[in-house]
Order: C-alpha cells, then structure tokens, then sequence
C-alpha cells in the first residue's frame, strides 16, 4: 500500500546523490562504462561507444524518476536496475557475456519479467491509492495487471530484436543449432501434413554461384525462434513470481517482505495554499 511519508521527510527526499551504498555502486559502475568507452574508442568500436553512452544515460533514470514523479524507490530495486543495465550492455553486448557464458540471457530475460511486473503491479498500486482517480483494483486485478504490462513489454522487445535483426543486419535473436525439426514444406504430397526431420548431423549452403559451403555446427541452424520462445517463457516465469508476491503484499497491506524492496513509496507534499509544517511552528 502507498506509504504517508509527511512534509518534514519528504523535502529529504533520498535520491541516489544522498543514498551511500547506491551512490557507490552507482559511481563504480560509471566509472567501468567510461573506462570501457575509452578503450572502445581507442580500438575503433564506434558502435560499442555508443552502446557505453546508451548505458551512462540509463543510469540516471532512477534518479530522474525519483525527482519528476515524486516517488521514493526502494534501495534494492535502485541497486538492482543498475546492476541489469550494466550486465545487458556492458558485460552482456561488449564483454560477449551472451556467447560466453551460457544462460546470461536466459537470467536476464527472467529478472526483466520480474522488474517489469513489479514496475506495472507499482503503477497500478499508485493509482489505486490515489484519490483523485476512482480506480479501485482488487488484489487480484492488480497481480493480473502486472502481469500483463511484463508480457507486454517483453513481446515489444522481442519486435525490437526482429527488427534490428532485419533492419540493421544485427544477431539479436540469437540462433539455436537443432538436430530435427517438423515443417509442411518437405511433405512429398504438398499438404498440411508435417514432415519429420531427424538426425540432423550438418547444414551445407549453396550459393547463387553453385559453390557450397558446409556450416559444420552439428545440425540445423535455427534463425532466433528458440531463443525468442525461450525468452519469453522466462520472461513470464519472472512476471508470475512477482505478481505472486504483489498479490500478498496489497492482501496483507503493505506487510509483505519481498514486493516491498521493490514497489516506490509516493513522498506527500503540501497542497498549494496550505501551510508547511515549518511555517505552522513559527506560529
């Protein structure tokens, strides 16, 4: 539920100029990017430079909404934001943590859901608190909520993937090498029946010229749609175990352990016209 922080606390609002252990992390974790940009500069990866810039930017988006929506965000989820963005595009794109280590995608894809769920299920618990609005959102509308806005974010990005994939020739949707696969297309007779495919031990190229070219990865190579079912499927495990844990924290009023590191506290401020509690002890 929505935390009455009075007059006298919120003009100390804790952004993460003021908060120790976010503002170390925070100034290491700039200070890697800047190091990384450098040499990334130095070695002529322009598009990497602009990666590290990307990143420098989104670092000041907690603090930004902090300030524009008069909310106070909660120590583990500051921390948290922070660390993802830096393992999405600094360890993830340029350190080659995607190839390098297996399942860093698969982590990240989960924890998005998780965040987005918790970022949609806060939204939701704002408005339901505020009186100016007359939505009033029960318990489970609000996980259902929340649900729905993590999905849908992680559908948009799954489009953003396709689409640089596409557009700019990138390999954001990481390919999946198959010793089988089912399709229509290779059925003797042409109908909708499917054909199976097995054993799959190579996938040799023929080229417009008549040269080929055997790709030598052990099977059929599938361009992204594995990882993209695979992302999302994550991608909803995290959105449930977040909506799970919201649903208990609106049904316990505000008592619930987990979702409260995570949902930002609206910070009150004085009404236009009415008296600040400074003003009201000078009386």
């Amino acid at each position: 539920m929505k935390l009455k922080i009075s007059y006298e606390k919120s003009k100390h609002w804790r952004h993460i100029q003021n908060k120790k252990v976010i503002l170390t992390i925070y100034l290491v974790l700039r200070i890697l990017v800047v190091a990384t940009m450098v040499a990334q500069f130095f070695n002529g990866n322009y598009e990497n430079v602009m990666l590290c810039v990307l990143t420098l930017v989104l670092f000041m988006l907690p603090s930004f909404c902090e300030r524009r929506l008069h909310i106070d965000l909660p120590d583990t989820l500051e921390v948290i934001v922070l660390l993802f963005i830096f393992s999405a595009e600094i360890l993830g794109e340029i350190q080659e943590f995607y190839i390098l280590i297996p399942g860093w995608d698969t982590v990240l894809h989960t924890l998005n859901g998780f965040l987005c769920a918790a970022i949609g299920f806060s939204i939701v618990n704002i408005l339901n608190e505020d009186k100016r609005t007359s939505m009033h959102l029960s318990p489970f509308y609000m996980a259902v909520t929340a649900f729905c806005f993590s999905m849908t974010i992680g559908v948009l990005w799954e489009f953003f993937e396709w689409g640089m994939d596409h557009l700019a020739g990138l390999d954001m949707q990481k390919d999946t090498v198959l010793t089988g696969f089912n399709t229509v297309m290779l059925d003797p007779q042409g109908r909708n029946v499917a054909y199976h495919v097995r054993n799959v031990t190579d996938t040799i190229l023929v080229f417009a010229d008549g040269s080929t070219m055997s790709m030598g990865l052990g099977g059929y190579l599938d361009i992204g749609l594995m990882d993209t079912m695979k992302d999302l499927l994550v991608n909803l495990i995290g959105a449930v175990v977040f909506s799970f844990f919201g649903y208990f924290y609106v049904k316990s009023k505000g008592k619930g352990k987990v979702a409260r590191n995570f949902i930002p506290n609206v910070l009150e401020h004085p009404v236009n016209g009415a008296e600040t509690p400074e003003k009201q002890e000078e009386k």
